[in-house]
């Protein structure tokens, strides 16, 4: 019972013997004990939600809707004011959809979205 400490191999921490986790830099120690023969159970919480919080604070746009903007008033900004870049509207219609270069990359980048997209 004298020396119940051992030391991360990582940082040098003084940890406790039954330590799996280094308190300091949160490295693992050693492996996890599991009994022989059985698997360790895996958990893996996945909160990717389209509507949910990664929505908060963002515009949904229909993909469709964009891309005839883009193709019919594309040169014009069209899609960008949809989208509420009206910035970049404004500098579509002063560059005539930034010299129809910008119109073109807008269109592949457009289709390439998913349904509905996040803006």
């Amino acid at each position: 019972m004298a020396n119940e400490t051992k030391f991360c191999e990582f940082c040098g921490n003084e940890v406790h013997i039954d330590a799996v986790m280094c308190p300091k830099c949160g490295r693992q120690l050693e492996e996890l004990k599991t009994d022989k023969g059985s698997n360790p159970q895996v958990v893996i919480n996945n909160n990717n939600q389209i509507n949910g919080a990664a929505a908060i604070g963002r515009r949904e746009c229909d993909k469709w809707i964009a891309f005839l903007l883009c193709f019919f008033l594309g040169l014009l900004g069209g899609h960008k004011f949809y989208e509420g870049k009206v910035g970049l509207g404004i500098l579509y219609i002063f560059t005539v959809g930034l010299f129809g270069i910008g119109w073109f990359i807008d269109l592949i980048v457009i289709l390439c979205r998913p349904n509905p997209y996040f803006v």
